[in-house]
């Protein structure tokens, strides 16, 4: 690997083509590179969710997360490769019921807001469930396996809990959407 990194600028691909991890090359626009493309923006947001005070074992899972997210893409890169499995979706479902057991019921909707950290995991599951829709594409046109779409299904349910729960730890609540303000 470390030779296949010690160039970055290749030069390969001026031409409008990129290259997979199969040795293939595919246009810089189709569906396989744009979902790449979000679920390596989508860690990067996460990346700078990380630089935000939250609980230790919170930040543990989130870099694990990313972890799994690099191999994610990986998957998406080798058409036919498989890295996320089931267990992947099976531990973000514990992560959802731990998360999700020390809140309370929502009787409302809430706004993508409050504490920074809270407000960037918002950010976080919009980027993800943007990456979820390119994912569900590639799926339409290639044959790709069910467990990185339910993966970032499944995560994007998560950063939305993640959000209350950094609102809580910063001292804050929900903020909650009022569907009876007066608007000018």
């Amino acid at each position: 690997m470390g030779n296949r990194l010690s160039k970055i600028a290749t030069r390969t691909g001026d031409g409008g083509t990129t290259g997979l991890g199969d040795g293939s090359r595919t246009d810089k626009d189709s569906i396989r590179i744009i979902a790449i493309g979000e679920v390596d923006e989508l860690n990067s947001h996460l990346g700078l969710l990380l630089c935000e005070d939250m609980p230790a074992d919170l930040r543990e899972e989130l870099v694990t997360i990313q972890h799994d997210l690099f191999d994610l893409g990986g998957e998406l890169c080798i058409p036919g490769y498989q890295m996320i499995k089931e267990a992947h979706v099976e531990r973000l479902d514990a992560l959802l019921a731990k998360y999700n057991d020390t809140l309370p019921a929502l009787t409302e909707f809430i706004l993508p807001a409050g504490s920074r950290a809270a407000s960037q995991a918002h950010v976080c599951r919009t980027v993800c469930r943007r990456a979820e829709r390119s994912i569900v594409t590639l799926g339409k046109e290639e044959t790709i396996h069910d467990h990185p779409r339910q993966y970032v299904n499944r995560l994007s349910d998560l950063l939305f809990v993640l959000s209350r729960v950094l609102n809580r730890y910063a001292g804050g609540t929900d903020v909650l959407w009022q569907h009876e303000r007066k608007r000018d």
